[in-house]
């Protein structure tokens, strides 16, 4: 196998792992972890015989077709921003689960949390990797799905749920907005591949959809990193376990906005659009989160707040559109990773061994925990851009550029907010060491606290390893990286040259003011903290939970209003909203000229349409009297299928003039229960309402055939006319379409009737278990009633006509593929057949003579088409199509033999395993009602008679 053929592999392997931490769970908590880890390391083991290739400049790109016609393909590609990106969500991964381990407890599922890590380290794998932008979405949608199982994982926690759903919500809506953009850019660049948009930059740029695109996708990547205005999920999803935050909050998630504007930048960097809206953003993201870290006394909470600061940094950087700039963000996306992981190890750790993360009770730490005190002060230090870390040089990179930043030609606005962000972030990360680990004890409650397991300090020593090691010796540890994945993002091969010392630059003195500055506000920081307390300020989350809360009513309000369960106003609204979609259709394009002369009607076709015209209005104003609209609607479908026979559609008539007599059967058997007329219901103003929109709907209708059948239109019917006998074997074209060409339609449409099936039966369970129920076992019929239930003449005519109706049936079935008839028409004359007995006989006689389960049927049906179907696939086809044949048995002349056949009998089955599943629901309502078991086929049995004239009820618990 090829390098680039590792790619789906190593995206599909954890969610191939998702699978086993489940079940491992049982063998013990060690062995669930390992589990755990084994998928992350082989996905890392894989992607590591990749990296050399890529460090060389190589792209690895992989791809299958996966549904062309709409530009959706699995394709997949790596360079050095994807590289770098996948190495630490598996790397992180790989430290995350052993953290993990020690740090859940045993009453956690661990499984459970497992099976959701991998899920959305999957998930963010597929984003990184992904060369279709389409498939890019839909790791991106994943990625909110699983995080919101992630954040919510302890689920006993109100603070938690809330975070969970608050992430959902924020994220989700941005990646909505996101599906926009992108789809936006794939038509600007006349393709879905990355690989190709990013060669069309300067096309884009120019595009007049470049704004709405650059909107839209920002929308998402904004959202995705917590920037501001949505800034404010990130700290509220501290309520998830400390390795989610760890995880997601410092090393993947909120980073996955960050890497779509680098994966980006190329296409979309460079305008003046792109530096007022990202750079701008940056900024006021980064000051403001650095402000109000400095005030939180929760370590999560400040830590959050710094991790909504950082991501300012780095979409400030990506905004400055300059090529200084995206080293700087490249660099400091890895810097970041380091250090701020283990600092929120470091704070599980603290919580884990005191029980609080309030800073205001903490202190001291250091004497007490001195491996946890020591990698919480190296990577707070790091944070902080002290010198000897690797922080400290990539802050130092962001105020170089800063510093010679005009914002709307003012020169010192973005130096000066930029040194003010650092500042903070000096007086937070400062306050994080000093009042945690230095100083004395503030708290003496907190019982003897002290350096965790191995398995639990380890993860964050082996990253502030590398924030040392990248800070002394940066050219070695990070060079490489940076310049493989600046590369990538800027499309210009970049060869940096990181050193700890560049002389004393701009940013040297804006670093030193801020290191300065930083530990001036940490004196003063007390009464800065009363003065921040008593301020009045916008909370973001209560302005959210406003918003939620009128969304929810208003919401509700519009759904009430809408769904009152008038099916009136549901039919009004729908087709309000089509005649004014239709509307706007025909005055917005106009239409082409009329082409094609009027024919000259025969009189045949204007009695039709009277009868038809009669027939309508005959419903409509005897629609009330439930028994005689039956009847008139059944002229209806008689008439649309003589219709069809005159228009030369035979298969289209023997259809109508089947559905329609099962139709009708049904319906006069569902009647039996109904009172003979229906309540008026609708006033007469109502009345009149719906009369114009009916009256408006039904011109628009015809005005559209007309309009069609005046005009020359392309239609696919010749292709189906050319293909059908060479293409399947048929010379019947309709059924060739419904069982070959448009077979899968034909596919879904049984699945939904025998579902529809189904739900009857599930409706009528429910039904016959309440009150209706006790009121069909309290049926009285009428007193004057007939005692002959059965007439003689139905019951021997439908006797005599079932062989004949089957054998017809049977008839229909197999000509269908070459003259007119077919499976669905079959199912239904068998069904047509059955009904009759019913009718004749009665429900109890009939279905105590019943020996096929009509549940059966329809799984029969569908599983028999489904197989017909994946037959293709063995000789390397597509599904369903059709293989056929010529066969000559001894004795029999020479016949064609079609694969169809049986695809026709799977629809055959389910049709009527559909519609006797339906009669079989009205039957046990007879049961119900009290109707006994013919001892004959036609009886008159007094006996089975109260005095009244009223049928026995049948016991509660009798079985039906």
């Amino acid at each position: 196998m090829g390098g680039a053929g590792l790619l789906p592999i190593i995206a599909l392997l954890p969610f191939l792992g998702a699978l086993v931490p489940g079940v491992m769970i049982r063998a013990g908590r060690n062995a669930c972890a390992t589990f755990a880890a084994i998928p992350t390391a082989l996905a890392l083991l894989m992607l590591l015989t990749l990296a050399p290739g890529v460090m060389e400049g190589q792209v690895y790109q992989k791809s299958f077709a996966w549904f062309p016609p709409l530009g959706l393909s699995a394709s997949f590609f790596l360079d050095g921003l994807g590289l770098m990106f996948a190495v630490m969500i598996l790397a992180v991964g790989l430290l995350i689960t052993l953290y993990a381990r020690f740090y859940l407890s045993g009453e956690d599922p661990m499984g459970e949390f497992f099976t959701y890590l991998l899920l959305f380290q999957g998930a963010m794998l597929g984003i990184v990797l992904s060369d279709n932008i389409l498939m890019l979405l839909v790791f991106w949608e994943l990625t909110s799905l699983t995080s919101f199982l992630l954040i919510g994982y302890w689920k006993n926690l109100p603070e938690g749920r809330q975070g969970a759903r608050m992430a959902l919500a924020v994220t989700g809506s941005g990646g909505l907005a996101m599906i926009g953009g992108m789809l936006i850019l794939g038509e600007i660049a006349g393709s879905y591949e990355l690989t190709d948009i990013l060669q069309a930059g300067e096309a884009i740029k120019a595009s007049p959809l470049y704004l709405p695109a650059l909107l839209l996708i920002l929308a998402g990547a904004f959202t995705k990193s917590a920037q501001f205005p949505f800034h404010f999920w990130l700290p509220h999803a501290m309520a998830a376990p400390t390795p989610v935050s760890a995880y997601l909050h410092s090393a993947t998630m909120v980073k996955a906005g960050i890497f779509l504007m680098a994966r980006l930048w190329p296409v979309l960097a460079g305008t003046e659009l792109w530096f007022y809206i990202v750079a701008t953003t940056g900024l006021v993201t980064m000051v403001l989160g650095a402000l109000i870290a400095l005030f939180k006394d929760d370590l999560k909470a400040l830590l959050a707040f710094s991790t909504v600061s950082h991501l300012g940094l780095l979409t400030l950087l990506l905004g400055l559109g300059t090529e200084a700039g995206a080293i700087a963000a490249v660099f400091h996306v890895f810097n970041h990773l380091t250090f701020k992981a283990a600092l929120f190890m470091t704070a599980g750790i603290v919580d884990h061994a005191t029980h609080t993360r309030d800073i205001k009770r903490l202190g001291g730490l250091l004497a007490l925990m001195p491996i946890t005190g020591a990698i919480g002060i190296l990577a707070a230090l790091s944070m902080a851009g002290i010198p000897l870390f690797n922080g400290f040089l990539s802050k130092e990179m962001m105020l170089e550029e800063a510093s010679h930043t005009v914002w709307w030609e003012n020169a010192w606005l973005v130096p000066v907010l930029a040194t003010l962000g650092a500042l903070l972030s000096v007086a937070y990360s400062f306050r994080f060491i000093f009042h945690t680990f230095l100083g004395r004890q503030k708290d003496e409650s907190i019982d003897h606290p002290h350096d965790p397991p191995f398995g639990m300090w380890l993860p964050p020593a082996v990253l502030v390893v590398l924030v040392v090691a990248s800070g002394l010796f940066p050219a070695f540890v990070a060079g490489p990286i940076v310049d493989m994945a600046a590369s990538a993002v800027t499309g210009e091969e970049i060869h940096t040259h990181l050193a700890l010392w560049h002389g004393v630059t701009p940013a040297l003195i804006m670093s030193i003011i801020a290191i300065v500055g930083g530990l001036i506000l940490l004196a003063v920081h007390r009464p800065l903290d009363r003065l921040w307390i008593a301020a009045p300020r916008p909370e973001a989350k209560v302005i959210f939970d406003r918003m939620m809360t009128g969304l929810v009513h208003g919401s509700r309000a519009v759904a009430e209003g809408m769904h009152n369960g008038a099916v009136s106003r549901y039919l009004a609204v729908f087709v309000v909203a089509t005649l004014a979609s239709a509307l706007v259709a025909f005055f917005g394009r106009g239409l082409a000229p009329v082409s094609r002369p009027l024919l000259p009607i025969p009189p045949i076709a204007v009695v039709g349409w009277v009868l038809m015209l009669v027939a309508t209005l005959s419903v409509i104003l005897l629609h009330r009297r439930r028994f005689l609209a039956l009847v008139v609607i059944s002229i209806c479908g008689l008439m649309v299928s003589i219709g069809f026979v005159y228009l030369s559609a035979p298969d289209l008539a023997l259809t109508q003039i089947s559905v329609e007599t099962v139709t009708i059967l049904l319906l006069l058997l569902a009647l039996h229960y109904l009172p003979k007329t229906t309540p008026t219901d609708s006033s007469g103003m109502r009345r009149i309402r719906d009369g114009i929109i009916g009256i408006a709907a039904g011109a628009g209708v015809g005005g559209l055939a007309y309009a069609f059948m005046r005009r020359d239109v392309e239609s696919i019917s010749d292709y189906f006319l050319a293909n059908a006998y060479e293409g399947g074997g048929g010379h019947n074209v309709v059924n060739v379409i419904l069982v070959d060409f448009r077979g899968y339609d034909t596919y879904g449409e049984i699945i939904v009737l025998g579902i529809a099936g189904v739900i009857i039966f599930a409706l009528m369970e429910s039904l016959l278990r309440g009150r209706a129920g006790k009121r069909l076992r309290n049926w009285t019929f009428a007193a004057d009633r007939s005692r002959d239930r059965h007439p003689l003449m139905m019951v021997v005519g439908t006797r005599v006509m079932m062989p004949i109706a089957l054998l017809v049936g049977l008839y229909i079935f197999l000509r269908g593929h070459n003259n007119p008839g077919g499976g669905f028409v079959a199912g239904l004359v068998f069904s047509i057949a059955l009904l009759m007995q019913y009718m004749a006989s009665g429900f109890a006689w009939t279905m105590d003579r019943q020996r096929w389960e009509y549940h059966s049927l329809i799984g029969w049906g569908v599983i028999i088409a489904g197989l017909t179907g994946m037959g293709a696939w063995i000789a390397g086809l597509p599904f369903l199509t059709s293989a056929y044949g010529y066969v000559k048995w001894p004795w029999i002349e020479e016949f064609e033999w079609a694969s169809a056949m049986f695809f026709d009998l799977g629809v055959f089955l389910a049709v009527l395993g559909a519609v006797m599943l339906m009669l079989y629901s009205l039957s046990r309502m007879a049961r119900y009602a009290g109707e006994t078991v013919n001892l004959e086929p036609m009886d008159y049995d007094p006996s089975s008679r109260r005095a009244d004239g009223t049928a026995p009820v049948p016991s509660e618990g009798e079985e039906v």
